[in-house]
């Protein structure tokens, strides 16, 4: 009884140690491996290093997405891209960007005045 007792404190540390340090870490990595094996042409994207672009082709074989941006198409790793911006697809918004820029120039329109 006395052993178990003298290994209950480090049992413990090591549950509280999984559930804060380890599971949140897995959680992270399988989210990311979901966002990069959706990523598709069009989406925009940030990279590691801050490079916005579009992306223009994607190999899941070779692991690398090329991006457009502005003209220049680099390619990188996939593992380089860091997040997926909010919106998505730009192509299939077009619609919806253009009517939000009109709002915006209205607004911007009428603070002038």
């Amino acid at each position: 009884m006395e052993i178990i007792a003298s290994f209950l404190p480090i049992i413990l540390m090591l549950v509280v140690f999984y559930f804060l340090l380890i599971r949140p870490q897995q959680q992270q990595v399988k989210k990311k491996q979901e966002m990069l094996s959706e990523i598709k042409p069009g989406d925009s994207v940030v990279t590691i290093g801050g490079l916005h672009g579009l992306v223009d082709e994607v190999s899941q074989s070779s692991n690398t997405v090329v991006l457009d941006c502005e003209g220049v198409y680099l390619t990188f790793s996939l593992n380089a891209v860091a997040t997926v911006t909010a919106g998505g697809n730009i192509e299939q918004r077009q619609e919806e960007i253009a009517e939000e820029n009109e709002e915006a120039l209205v607004e911007y329109e009428q603070e002038e005045q």
